[in-house]
């Protein structure tokens, strides 16, 4: 066994979601090669006195009930799959697909079911409300979408995702409390202009206790207060296909015109499954020092230093701002130099220019002093 995966496994159960003697966990696998870290959660998990409950997801498995089911059937797997994740205690998602597209040819229809099933039934309603991290598995395919030889790339995961998060989080305080004092938010760059309001939203910290990696610190627009456009300037998977230069128009909280480079259906249709889609459920700040450029996944693009993700669909629980929507879709906007830099502002005073914070009290997140 790896080392670092006994490592990383243990920091799983022990930090990120405090397993406690007698609790269940519900640990779910994707991909043959995440199997080695699931076998370590399980067996963590139960010398630390837990109760393990393991289940096996790979795109390439499911692939044939996706393709085929009609929504009553999805409805049916949903409400099946929904007791398992009520009667435990904290979840653990091990995601290391080995193709990404497994699901790209998968009609638009049967996607939309599929996904209020797993998650506007099982995960947003009751896994939310858990104790739970997220995390994806080093394979090839990850390699190839960073760009990054495979063995590169399985040492700067375990170093991401093996760091000092307790650091990080003392860090994390001084932006907390100037967002909670925040009303107004504007945000500047090529291609955006955009302000909405923070007031009374509450604001929390991601310290390796949601996904791994992590480093963030979210909140959420007032529903309806959000105007402007934003042009996001990273590639995204939806529905199994990339999207790029994602453009959205937003009046008074909702997104009234998309465009894309890609699939300009498979967009729409992601905004279309419901009414929440269109608006915004999620802003948060990346502030990770040793993710600095995407590799098209979200839990490593969103945690990039200098950016920032604006996120149409669901709000979470923790950060209420009322959005109710089987989407999440977090979409990011790198805004250091090498990315058109921009700026961010709070009540009209600078807080972060080309990626990098401003006030004195919040200098201790820049690079150069999480490191």
């Amino acid at each position: 066994m790896d080392p670092r995966i006994t490592k990383l496994a243990e920091q799983l159960i022990t930090y990120s979601v405090k397993l406690q003697p007698g609790e269940k966990i519900y640990i779910e696998i994707k991909g043959l090669e995440a199997m080695e870290l699931g076998k370590e959660l399980v067996r963590i998990a139960t010398l630390h006195g837990g109760v393990p409950f393991w289940y096996y997801n790979d795109e390439t498995l499911s692939r044939g009930f996706i393709k085929n089911a009609n929504e009553e059937q999805f409805k049916a797997w949903g409400e099946f799959h929904l007791p398992i994740m009520e009667a435990v205690d904290a979840y653990i998602g091990v995601r290391g697909s080995s193709n990404p597209f497994d699901l790209g040819d998968v009609d638009e229809d049967r996607m939309k079911w599929h996904d209020q099933a797993y998650w506007g039934t099982v995960h947003i309603p009751v896994r939310l409300k858990k104790k739970w991290c997220v995390l994806r598995y080093p394979n090839p395919s990850m390699a190839q979408s960073a760009e990054r030889s495979t063995e590169d790339f399985a040492k700067f995961y375990f170093d991401v995702c093996c760091m000092d998060y307790a650091r990080m989080s003392k860090a994390m305080d001084p932006l907390v409390a100037f967002m909670e004092k925040t009303e107004r938010v504007q945000i500047k760059g090529p291609g955006t202009d955009l302000s909405f309001s923070i007031k009374d939203i509450p604001v929390v910290k991601c310290d390796g206790g949601r996904n791994i990696p992590d480093g963030e610190v979210y909140t959420a627009p007032v529903r309806d207060s959000v105007n402007g456009v934003i042009q996001y300037n990273t590639k995204t998977r939806q529905g199994g296909v990339v999207l790029d230069q994602i453009r959205f128009e937003v009046e008074n909280g909702k997104i009234v015109k998309a465009t894309c480079d890609g699939d300009d259906a498979k967009l729409q249709a992601a905004l279309d499954i419901d009414e929440g889609a269109r608006y915004f459920g999620e802003f948060a700040l990346g502030v990770n020092p040793y993710v600095t450029k995407p590799m098209l996944d979200t839990l490593f693009d969103e945690k990039i230093g200098g950016s920032f993700h604006l996120t149409p669909g669901n709000a979470y629980e923790a950060a209420n701002n009322g959005n109710k929507s089987a989407q999440h879709w977090d979409i990011v906007l790198i805004q250091t130099p090498e990315w058109g830099g921009g700026e961010i502002y709070f009540d009209d005073q600078l807080i972060r220019k080309d990626g990098l914070f401003v006030p004195e009290e919040l200098l201790g997140l820049n690079p150069e002093n999480l490191k």
